[in-house]
């Protein structure tokens, strides 16, 4: 019975982790290019109360094992497209097909996104939201026109004193071997680990990567209704590991009545 109490437990922290990762998909449903998280778990150690021998005979054909609970492994991101919304913006980028831009963090590191919502700074520098600059630079000159970005990456626009449109740089995109194991840090933002291999810079629409799409937008991945139905079984399977430890209690107080 005691080992019922904490196998119960266990199940009970570990769908608590199963809800805080279903809160987490909800609260960024409408966060640009964000990627669905889900929950993993795995079941933890055996007693073996008697082992199979059917060699000898000496035992039944089958092994007597009870388990000792659940735990909460890993979270597997879903990185599956999301919806291209229009908006307009000449600086707005999606990537539609595998890959990700590349940001330069404060510290030289690079940093990795699918949030293409670009803008320029006061240095006419090409930097996202949280004024990053794109990796590699692109920099639009002052009263700049027509600014073009085509499906390979090809940023062209119409400067000052030039008829013609002026190619300005090259967008490229980083793929990875195992995207589900860059490190999240917030932000929009990814960071390579052992996990995901190294960054490849490819153009866009070569190798396997995906091209880019001017003024639209990736929207998140997340399925509400699909989550709402994780929420509940999580929060049943909270429910009855519950009753189990309640029973567990019950049977112990019959117990101690017995002793008395």
């Amino acid at each position: 019975m005691l080992r019922s109490l904490e196998t119960a437990a266990t199940g009970m922290v570990a769908q608590q982790k199963n809800l805080d990762t279903i809160a987490n998909n909800l609260a960024n449903v409408n966060t640009t290019a964000f990627k669905q998280l889900r929950a993993e778990f795995q079941d933890l150690m055996y007693d073996t109360l008697e082992a199979s021998d059917a060699a000898t005979g000496q035992s039944g054909p089958t092994t007597t094992q009870i388990g000792l609970g659940t735990k909460f492994n890993s979270t597997s991101a879903s990185f599956t497209q999301g919806a291209l919304q229009s908006t307009g913006n000449p600086l707005d980028l999606a990537i539609n097909g595998d890959g990700f831009f590349a940001v330069l963090l404060p510290d030289g590191t690079r940093a990795f996104t699918r949030d293409g919502s670009f803008r320029v700074d006061a240095n006419g520098q090409v930097v996202n939201s949280d004024g990053y600059p794109l990796e590699p630079a692109i920099t639009i000159p002052a009263g700049a026109t027509a600014l073009n970005i085509a499906a390979d990456g090809t940023v062209t626009a119409k400067v000052p004193g030039n008829d013609d449109p002026q190619v300005l740089g090259q967008i490229t995109i980083v793929t990875f071997t195992n995207p589900a194991g860059l490190l999240r840090m917030g932000q929009n933002l990814y960071l390579r680990s052992g996990g995901s291999g190294d960054p490849q810079d490819v153009t866009p629409g070569t190798e396997g990567s995906g091209t880019l799409q001017q003024r639209f937008l990736e929207a998140s991945n997340v399925q509400v209704v699909e989550e709402m139905v994780r929420m509940i079984t999580a929060q049943r399977a909270y429910e009855i590991n519950s009753k189990a430890i309640q029973a567990s209690d019950q049977m112990l107080q019959v117990v101690n009545q017995l002793v008395r």
